[in-house]
């Protein structure tokens, strides 16, 4: 029978394609990760990775592989977390996702509250993009969520939690990166901008959209990425110019400078908090009183 950390390596290897890369992200060498990754393939059978030196790809097999073993994980996450909520009694755990950009704002607010006055309770920390965690949310491996305003179910609650400004971020040697007046959106017509995804990152790329709509601004779209850190990586390297929430302007960047908008909306961004209506957990409600 496999092992879990022979499905951690291979979704790791998975999500990465790149056993080095795999490697680092489980703190690992790369040689105790590939024996993982071959004595799963002799257990099951079957080949589920396609390697050569310079690419390595999902097998049929392994794309089908690949969701059961991201499911297995799931559950042996949901079912520690319950031994533990069981086992720590009135201090109990509550698992807690968030966005990448919302750990710069909202998320260090969440934590500093937890500690102060839930001490005991274990905060167990989950980045993933809103849709992954309303899907937690709904098998119950989340409990609150930390999201950017999507559709939602019945089941699901929803709460704002914070409401901030859009900045864009120029390159230092752009022509709009010098001045303090706030800039306009017409300022972005036919400039090289770098766009949220419309899959990973739906949130953001409709409010871009509508802003752009609205001020009857076309810029000239270069890349669609899904995270804020990626957008200002490109943005340092000199690609074009991103607008991100006002708190990432905390993420330091040489060759980027942080520019003010004139909008008709001033705190555009919003973020909510969510849970499952019928979650149970009591460290979860205690937790969503104090906040």
């Amino acid at each position: 029978m496999f092992t879990l950390a022979q499905l951690t390596s291979f979704v790791a290897v998975a999500e990465e394609l790149h056993f080095t890369r795999a490697a680092e992200r489980l703190r690992m060498t790369q040689p105790p990760l590939s024996r993982q990754i071959q004595l799963l393939e002799h257990e099951l059978g079957v080949q589920l990775l396609d390697r050569t030196n310079r690419t390595v790809r999902l097998t049929p097999a392994g794309r089908a592989f690949l969701n059961e073993a991201r499911t297995i994980l799931r559950q042996t996450e949901a079912a520690t977390l319950a031994a533990k909520q069981v086992s720590a009694g009135e201090a109990g755990a509550i698992a807690v996702g968030f966005t990448a950009a919302s750990a710069y704002s909202a998320l260090g607010t969440l934590l500093d509250v937890a500690r102060s006055v839930m001490p005991a309770t274990e905060i167990v920390l989950r980045e993933k993009v809103t849709r992954d965690q309303l899907e937690a949310i709904a098998d119950g491996s989340l409990d609150l969520g930390m999201i950017r305003p999507s559709s939602t179910g019945p089941d699901l609650v929803t709460r704002p939690a914070i409401q901030e400004g859009l900045l864009a971020a120029v390159p230092l040697d752009h022509p709009l990166a010098a001045g303090e007046e706030p800039l306009r959106m017409s300022d972005f017509g036919g400039q090289d901008v770098l766009m949220y995804s419309p899959v990973e990152a739906r949130y953001f790329h409709e409010l871009l959209v509508s802003i752009f709509r609205t001020a009857q601004v076309t810029p000239r779209f270069t890349q669609y990425l899904s995270q804020v850190h990626s957008l200002l990586a490109m943005v340092n390297a000199g690609w074009g110019i991103a607008f991100v929430p006002a708190a990432a302007a905390q993420m330091r960047f040489s060759g980027i400078t942080f520019r003010t908008l004139e909008l008709p909306d001033p705190t555009p961004v919003e973020l909510h908090l969510a849970w499952r209506k019928t979650n149970d957990n009591p460290a979860l409600h205690a937790l969503l009183q104090h906040l």
